[in-house]
């Protein structure tokens, strides 16, 4: 028998049982019949089965930044002028039908003034020195211009008329005599011509600078690294390349057709530096001055170089250098002043694309846009990827990659870009940027239907104001047909051929001719031509720094023909001053640290400045 206290004892707890139970149990319900409406909801939201089958794919966009585009972009019509010109060239890349990649990749160019008659003449550099039907070989071609816009073929007549796989070229006067020389990077062993009162005298094997005939030279360049006074030369190499490697390796579009192999499966080769020791003599400093990199997992070399530019990133006076890779990390020089040069592509930010990635990079150019004095660097990619736009942040050392905020990247991202050229093409005293467009392989439409093998130039106007850089592309309404007809672009360069105070544009293709185009704009707009003569520094000023104060305009100009992929500008520098009809000051900072002034300067002429020995 149990005890009443006990009895009543065992019916609470009963009760508190059940009770929890039943709690337990209304809090599973409802979490269940969440659930069951959560579902329901979900399920009507989707499409059926049979919707999803018949469903065009989603097109992703790329994000951008939005930007207000100007209602009145500006008239600046080119006119193709090649053939009208004396411009017969067609560049001989070598296509035989083995697909070998050299073929795909030459097309340098340069404007520069060969006979120191005051105006621009037109250099072709070809790719293959073979036989061609008629028993003459394809060689370089250099045009002399009358000064007017019209060219007259002179290769053979001062020396140039030479066979060889050329790549690019580098125009600087390496010994200071008045006359600029030219240096060739090839497949094979690279050239250097002295111009002796405008002949040229192949000195390569003499001045010690053919480098090996195994290696592929790609884009070059002089500049005074040491402040000595005479110009030393860089030699970016692209891949440890053979005929025998690439056709063993037997890459192959869309598994079927013979194709180009990718740069991803050779190896990486070190650049090559000489030092300018005088009397037309160089020595091989790459590896004292710091400029070979190498993978330290591997133990292979990093650079795989298709682009270079001289920069002063710090502006503390001394020239740095900046390289692009192909696949790999872009290569910054920093140049320590004591004759070596500590690596930072990384650190500073330009080694890698905004999303920390090592991406195709082609050629590259460099300038200071707006009204500070920041550095921007604009560099080719591949295809499909959002072209970088660098710009500098407050610490001098470190970038960020502003592709797409500023439009650049964005509106050249289905292109293959090659050449790139930063250039003022209306005067208003903002650098706009031009780039040549081309894909690699003929077939790559089997792939991706948006790719052509011969691709359309583009022109991107910069319109922007303080603290913030926008480029919108131009189109047939703004320049003109001629501009636009697509071709198989490589260079890219600039120069003012005819006199007339504006800027025109030479584009190259491999594999076919090279479009000349007379910026023919009638804008109105005020300008200075301005050439500068060292005396201390090198003869031709490269690296020197111009200063332009005009009104509420401040503008900064560098000396510098290396441009974009494989090519060179012309050495005078067009400045465009817009409405502004007087050049308060120009401050011009000599490549050896020497500073001189000119005040209250008049404009729409060509003016030569003399470095003078008394400037501090």
């Amino acid at each position: 028998m149990t005890h009443p206290s006990e009895a009543s004892s065992s019916t609470t707890e009963d009760d508190r049982v059940i009770g929890r139970a039943l709690w337990r149990s209304g809090i599973i319900l409802v979490g269940l019949l969440v659930i069951v409406v959560s579902l329901r909801s979900w399920t009507r939201s989707q499409p059926n089965p049979s919707s999803i089958l018949n469903t065009t794919p989603p097109v992703v966009v790329v994000p951008t930044e939005p930007s207000l585009v100007p209602a009145n972009l500006p008239a600046v019509p080119f006119t193709d002028i090649t053939r009208s010109a004396g411009i017969a060239f067609v560049h001989d890349n070598g296509v035989m039908g083995k697909f070998l990649l050299p073929e795909a990749m030459g097309g340098g160019c340069a404007f520069f003034d060969y006979d120191a008659d005051g105006d621009a003449d037109l250099l072709l550099v070809n790719s293959q020195g073979r036989p061609v039907t008629d028993g003459r070989s394809s060689t370089m071609a250099l045009y002399a211009n009358d000064g007017s816009g019209r060219f007259t073929d002179v290769t053979a007549a001062v020396g140039l008329d030479v066979s060889f796989d050329g790549m690019g070229v580098a125009a600087g006067d390496f010994d200071n005599d008045g006359f600029v020389d030219l240096f060739f990077t090839a497949l094979g062993h690279n050239r250097l011509f002295h111009n002796v009162a405008g002949k040229f005298v192949d000195l390569t094997v003499s001045a010690g600078v053919a480098g090996t005939e195994s290696a592929w030279s790609t884009s070059c360049c002089w500049f005074d690294y040491d402040r000595d006074g005479d110009l030393d030369l860089f030699v970016g190499r692209y891949l440890a390349w053979s005929a025998e490697i690439d056709q063993k390796l037997d890459c192959r579009l869309n598994g079927t057709h013979r194709s180009y192999c990718p740069p991803d499966l050779f190896e990486g080769i070190q650049p090559v530096f000489y030092r300018n020791e005088g009397q037309g003599r160089f020595s091989d400093v790459t590896k004292s001055a710091g400029m070979e990199v190498w993978n330290p997992d591997s133990g292979l070399a990093v650079p795989k170089i298709l682009g270079v530019q001289p920069v002063d990133i710090d502006t503390d006076g001394w020239l740095d250098l900046i390289t692009t890779g192909d696949g790999v990390q872009n290569l910054v020089y920093h140049n320590q002043r004591d004759g070596t040069f500590t690596e930072i592509g990384i650190a500073s930010g330009l080694g890698l694309d905004r999303y920390g990635l090592a991406k195709r990079g082609t050629g590259l150019d460099a300038a200071r846009l707006d009204h500070d004095d920041r550095l921007t660097i604009a560099l080719g990619r591949m295809a499909n990827e959002v072209k970088s736009l660098y710009r500098q942040q407050p610490v001098k050392l470190g970038f960020s990659d502003d592709g797409l905020s500023t439009g650049f990247g964005p509106a050249a991202r289905q292109s293959l870009t090659f050449g790139v050229c930063f250039l003022d093409v209306d005067l208003d005293g903002r650098l706009d940027l031009l780039t040549a467009n081309g894909q690699i392989q003929p077939a790559f439409v089997e792939l991706q239907a948006s790719q052509t093998h011969a691709q359309v130039p583009q022109l991107f106007w910069n319109h922007s104001t303080p603290g913030k850089t926008t480029f919108t592309p131009l189109t047939v309404t703004e320049c003109g047909d001629d501009l636009v007809q697509p071709l198989v672009g490589r260079g890219a360069t600039c120069a003012d051929i005819d006199g007339d105070g504006d800027l025109d544009i030479l584009l190259t293709a491999t594999g076919g001719s090279p479009r000349l185009l007379r910026n023919d704009q009638q804008l109105g707009r005020n300008w200075l031509r301005l050439t500068l003569r060292g005396m201390t520094s090198p003869q031709d000023a490269i690296g020197a720094v111009v200063q332009i104060e005009a009104g509420d305009m401040k503008l900064q100009r560098t000396v510098m023909p290396t441009v974009g992929y494989l090519s060179q500008r012309e050495l005078p520098l067009t400045i465009g001053l817009g409405n502004h009809n007087r050049i308060d000051r120009l401050h011009i900072i000599w490549p050896d640290g020497s500073i001189q002034t000119q005040i209250d300067v008049t404009v729409n002429r060509a003016l030569l400045i003399e470095q003078q020995p008394e400037a501090r």
